[in-house]
């Protein structure tokens, strides 16, 4: 659920970018309304919209809109973070974006949804406030599915793929590797298809001790690995994106919360939405990359049918095989879709549901509550069209907060983030990094 940053049109090596003009305005809106249709299908299936629907928990148990959703999400992930950081070529500015990025909405929408909440309607869980100290500081470093910590809001589980995500990024740009995208996807499906279902979850976490220490452990490599990266130092800041990818690679690998295959599945997939922006860039053979993608997508259809079954279900919130193999072959369609139309203008609701659906995918869990609350508290018609008036309100008072959200808390977060990175820069001035090769972007994260 990041940002869709412009990407510049120059191919890599060229050394030069278009000017403004000529850079095409309506190129990303695809990305922006994917993004925006997935978040506001992850709010209405939190809602329970298809309960209203004749046929719709019927469809939900073959069809889960979560799994569909949130892999699309992933695969508009892996297509543009990447390229982001290599237009970019600044590891630390990469950064600082991202954290100004997430964090500043997490903070507010968590703390209002502890102070205006009841209790009885909170929509953090007890099982986080009654571990508080512990609960918030795996959440803080949003690693927590990492961790063996329950989420503070029921959707931040994806914001820690996401995470460990850029770490992979980070680490494999200072390494120069950054384009082995395809040679990653495919050994993440592998993973996921030998052993799906053989790999424990939570391995490490096994009792509050090693919890304990192991949120320890990674408050202080994340937490220097990150001084490192922003340090501007080149030295440092490959070392710090490299703990940063070994850190990542410790926790997914063996500590996280969910079934292995779909872990893996979804590594495998933001992996391979990175493969199809170098097919579309030139950066990789085009056969290559159409054999990883069809791997990638059978692989996702494959492991539901064979591993999503018994206690799976429980960790996969699903209902059966369908329930996550059939919504993953929608995803891809989607955005296939989705690339097919990347040169047409989009409609500028699809547009504008983008720009605030990082606010909305977050500020639908309290809204939910509330709404829970409220219905409790008054009488709305069972039947007809009136069962649909909580929706209705639902989801105008979850747009509205949403874009105030947007307005108010993230543009002014990103523009801080911007005042800081400057700053930085004059008390820090980054170091040049040297050329790879000939003909090579840099490898390092600054210029």
């Amino acid at each position: 659920m990041t940002l869709i940053e412009e990407q510049a049109t120059s191919k890599p090596g060229s050394g030069t970018q278009p000017a403004a003009a000529e850079r095409p305005t309506i190129r990303l809106g695809w990305l922006d309304a994917l993004r925006g249709i997935a978040a506001l299908l992850v709010a209405f299936h939190h809602f329970g919209l298809l309960n209203l629907i004749p046929g719709g928990p019927q469809f939900e148990k073959h069809f889960d809109l979560g799994i569909y959703a949130v892999m699309l999400f992933f695969l508009v992930s892996g297509y543009i973070v990447p390229a982001s950081l290599e237009r970019r070529g600044d590891v630390r500015g990469f950064w600082m974006g991202r954290l100004f990025r997430i964090y500043p909405v997490i903070i507010v929408v968590v703390t209002a949804s502890l102070l205006i909440l009841p209790t009885k309607y909170s929509a953090v869980p007890s099982v986080v406030t009654d571990h508080p100290v512990k609960s918030a500081l795996a959440n803080m470093l949003l690693l927590h599915e990492m961790l063996n910590i329950p989420s503070a809001l029921g959707v931040m589980w994806t914001l820690c793929y996401e995470m460990v995500f850029y770490f992979f990024v980070t680490a494999l740009f200072v390494l120069g590797w950054h384009r082995r995208s395809a040679p990653i996807a495919i050994s993440f499906a592998s993973l996921a298809l030998l052993l799906g279902a053989f790999v424990t979850p939570a391995m490490i976490t096994y009792d509050r001790g090693t919890t304990r220490n192991l949120i320890l452990a990674t408050m202080v490599v994340m937490g220097t690995a990150m001084v490192m990266v922003l340090s501007g130092r080149l030295a440092l800041t490959r070392t710090g994106a490299l703990l940063l990818g070994g850190l990542g690679a410790v926790l997914v690998l063996f500590n996280a919360r969910s079934t292995f295959f779909e872990t893996m599945m979804i590594f495998a997939t933001m992996f391979a939405g990175t493969v199809i922006f170098r097919m579309e860039q030139g950066q990789i053979d085009r056969m290559l990359g159409w054999l990883t993608c069809g791997f990638v997508f059978v692989s996702g259809f494959l492991v539901g049918y064979m591993y999503n079954h018994g206690d799976a279900l429980y960790r996969t919130w699903t209902a059966g095989w369908m329930g996550f193999s059939l919504p993953y072959v929608a995803a891809w369609a989607t955005f296939g879709l989705g690339m097919l139309l990347r040169r047409r203008r989009f409609p500028r609701v699809l547009t504008w549901l983008g720009s605030i659906s990082y606010s909305l995918y977050l500020i639908h869990i309290p809204v939910i509550w509330g709404m829970w609350w409220l219905i409790k508290a008054g009488t709305f018609p069972k039947h007809g069209a009136g069962k649909f008036i909580p929706t209705a309100i639902f989801l105008a008072v979850t747009l509205t907060l949403s874009y105030l959200s947007y307005r108010l808390i993230e543009l002014p977060g990103q523009n801080l983030g911007r005042k800081v990175l400057k700053a930085l820069a004059r008390r820090a001035p980054q170091e040049q990094a040297e050329p790879v090769g000939h003909g090579v972007e840099q490898r390092a994260a600054v210029r």
